[in-house]
């Protein structure tokens, strides 16, 4: 069977949305920050797009979600602190600022001078009818070491993109069931 995308010709334009197109690049504004890597992923959430916008928008509620967030800290309405696990036992740390809020519709947001991790990003929240919500994740970072840095990462599966997919299921069980499954047992025997 031959992909659609392979089958064309050479040069031809992709029209597929920016961010899930095959050969995905940050834009020129996101460039000029120095992001080089753009992900971008949709997943279906069985709740109405208020309740999981105003879930989202209450970004400590991420750190409880989100696999590899250590601590998010809320200082305004704008602006957050966010403290993420990195390879080798590292965090990386960056303010995040709110860019653009559209309540039920959209958040997005830009990382603030300095950050360990240059990044950008937007969620949108589209009607699903009956099936709830389509929640679409869409983040351009600058990889720390660039492509070796890249690759270490997603050795170690701590890259953006492969946590993007996991945190959005994460957050779809959340939602939907009020817990998060995992492997592992309730209550592990006591440390020594």
């Amino acid at each position: 069977m031959i992909d659609q995308a392979d089958a064309a010709e050479p040069g031809a334009r992709d029209d597929a949305p920016r961010g899930t197109t095959r050969k995905a690049e940050p834009d020129s504004e996101q460039q000029q920050r120095g992001e080089s890597a753009l992900t971008a992923r949709t997943i279906t959430i069985n709740r109405k797009p208020d309740e999981v916008y105003a879930f989202w928008r209450d970004f400590s509620n991420l750190a409880g979600v989100m696999e590899n967030i250590e601590a998010i800290t809320v200082r305004d309405d704008r602006t957050s602190h966010w403290v993420v696990n990195a390879p080798g036992g590292r965090t990386v740390e960056w303010d995040a600022i709110v860019t653009e809020d559209e309540p039920g519709r959209l958040i997005a947001w830009q990382s603030a001078e300095g950050a360990d991790v240059s990044n950008s990003g937007r969620v949108a929240f589209r009607d699903a009818g009956e099936r709830g919500t389509f929640v679409t994740a869409t983040l351009a970072y600058d990889p720390p070491a660039g492509v070796v840095g890249k690759l270490v990462a997603k050795l170690f599966q701590k890259e953006p993109g492969i946590q993007q997919r996991r945190d959005l299921r994460r957050i779809k069980q959340f939602l939907e069931t009020g817990e998060i499954a995992t492997s592992s047992p309730p209550n592990p025997a006591p440390k020594a």
